[in-house]
């Protein structure tokens, strides 16, 4: 395995060479939105410059430019997550607006009085309030498996949850508030084997990792652009062929059409079934040049350097009196939450700001989790691939100043 060039990446990315208030900036606040590269920068301003029009509708030439590049998006996603076909690809709004999808389209279509929909401890709320709200329309019931005191997922309770009555298995990938990688192939499997489907929350997976959703077994991956290095306002949701076609519409309007007469609609197929109204053209061009730019990292020796800058800053933290991390799940990923002994949360969170670095505080859209720890918040350091030991030693120092100053 090659090493991974930590700094040449950095100069990829023009948001971290700045100063706030004062100091050079350390950005830890990847798991809320990373930052761009040039090359999705550059793919963009060039898209509004010179091919700006509107997709799949125009004849004329600027039109099919931005044609070809939407659908060439569609196609480098389609690559980065080994999917079976480019038609399993929908692009949407974000993870959110992916999870609503499937939802709405399938849940509505398949769930019934008494059927369960099972969850754990650790979803995002985007991972929660879109089945609770299909639950209320269905009659579905919602189970949810318990975690670990380390944050870690209860296997033996999640499978005991499983039964003949589970249909959907909704479940983070990666828990954007602790950092745990959940054992998502052995889950789909054990669901499966009951007859149940299984969504995947990949919003903090597949920034961390190679993810192959043939390899994994996933009926539903979703994931956010913001969160790969590519643009906000714009996602995906892949789904296998099979059940996209089998889904109806959840919104409707132009471009999800085959025929429109006031007596019937008939749909077009997936993926533009799903996709009604003029797209985030642009967001999609970034978003594939975002998958196109780490194509071109070994993305083996990204993920050895991320855990080892993970590991530096813990050993950091947890050398600090009066620090003490929430989640220590093995095999976490990403993320650094932590509380501070007699210190609230967005108070720290704001004098680490006057140092330079930015973390993010509250309880990260993830309130079950809060109370599962027992906590009402943390402060969360989250690392992207540009960030490195030197960033950890300033959040270090950071925090001990910070303390001082409060005691």
């Amino acid at each position: 395995m090659s090493r991974f060039d930590v700094e040449a990446a950095r100069f990829d990315f023009p948001t971290l060479h700045q100063k706030v208030k004062g100091k050079d900036l350390v950005y830890l606040d990847s798991a809320a939105t990373a930052h761009k590269p040039k090359l999705v920068i550059e793919t963009m301003r060039r898209f509004y410059q010179m091919d700006n029009a509107n997709v799949h509708r125009g004849v004329h030439e600027l039109s099919e430019r931005a044609t070809l590049s939407y659908e060439g998006a569609r196609r480098d996603i389609q690559r980065y997550l080994n999917a079976a076909s480019h038609r399993e690809i929908v692009f949407t709004r974000g993870t959110t607006e992916a999870i609503n999808l499937v939802s709405n389209a399938w849940g509505r279509a398949n769930l019934h009085e008494g059927d369960e929909i099972l969850l754990t401890w650790m979803e995002h709320h985007s991972n929660i309030v879109p089945w609770q709200l299909i639950a209320e329309a269905t009659g579905a019931v919602i189970k949810v498996a318990p975690i670990h005191d380390d944050g870690s997922l209860d296997m033996e309770a999640f499978e005991a949850l499983l039964g003949p009555r589970t249909r959907m298995v909704a479940v983070a990938h990666v828990s954007n508030a602790l950092g745990t990688v959940n054992p998502v192939r052995r889950i789909i499997e054990l669901a499966h084997a009951h007859g149940a489907l299984v969504l995947v929350d990949g919003a903090q997976g597949v920034p961390h990792m190679r993810v192959d959703v043939q390899a994994l077994g996933a009926d539903f991956y979703a994931l956010s652009g913001h969160k790969l290095y590519g643009p906000t306002g714009i996602g995906v949701l892949y789904g296998r062929l099979a059940l996209l076609e089998a889904m109806p519409p959840w919104q409707g309007g132009g471009d999800m059409i085959r025929v429109v007469t006031f007596e019937k609609t008939e749909y077009a197929p997936p993926p533009a079934r799903f996709e009604a109204g003029t797209p985030n053209i642009s967001g999609a061009i970034g978003l594939g040049a975002a998958v196109r730019y780490l194509n071109t990292l070994d993305f083996d020796a990204v993920h050895a350097h991320e855990l080892d800058v993970l590991r530096y800053g813990t050993a950091l933290l947890e050398q600090i009196p009066g620090v003490r991390i929430v989640g220590t799940a093995e095999g976490k990923v990403g993320v650094i939450s932590f509380l501070v002994e007699g210190v609230h949360p967005h108070d720290l969170g704001t004098a680490l700001d006057m140092e330079g670095v930015a973390v993010r505080t509250g309880h990260h859209c993830a309130q079950p989790v809060m109370q599962r720890m027992a906590v009402f918040a943390t402060t969360r350091a989250s690392l992207g691939l540009y960030n490195t030991r030197e960033d950890m030693d300033r959040l270090a120092d950071a925090l001990r100043k910070s303390i001082e100053v409060f005691r």
